[in-house]
């Protein structure tokens, strides 16, 4: 199944890759395929973040900004040489986080409600 993120609903994204410190705003519709989601979790910011555009210009994400994590599978990662300078390769997991400010609640709530239907409750 497929979850299809809009543009021009307020939603600012993260992902790896760009900086952690830097967040975007969704500027076009894209898809995310949840068969390749491995973990997904959903909070909400305790604390007003600061966070910085592409620009460099500071974007405040206010106390109570409801976020969507979605971690990805390990068929959806990037293979790097070890940090350490050892043999091997590195799986990072890609990621994507889904901000959603307070005054901007419904397009989260329809989204965890949809992937929570793919949920069993035990």
């Amino acid at each position: 199944m497929f979850i299809k993120i809009k543009k021009n609903l307020g939603i600012s994204m993260q992902h790896n890759g760009i900086d952690k410190r830097h967040i975007v705003p969704v500027t076009s519709n894209f898809l995310l395929n949840l068969d390749q989601v491995a973990e997904a979790s959903f909070y909400t910011l305790k604390a007003a973040k600061t966070h910085v555009d592409l620009e460099g210009r500071e974007i405040e994400l206010p106390m109570h900004t409801a976020v969507v994590h979605l971690q990805m599978s390990y068929l959806y990662a990037l293979y790097t040489e070890d940090k350490a300078g050892r043999k091997g390769r590195m799986a990072e997991r890609q990621f994507y986080k889904l901000f959603f400010r307070p005054e901007n609640l419904d397009p989260y709530l329809e989204l965890r409600g949809v992937i929570e239907t793919q949920v069993a409750n035990l």
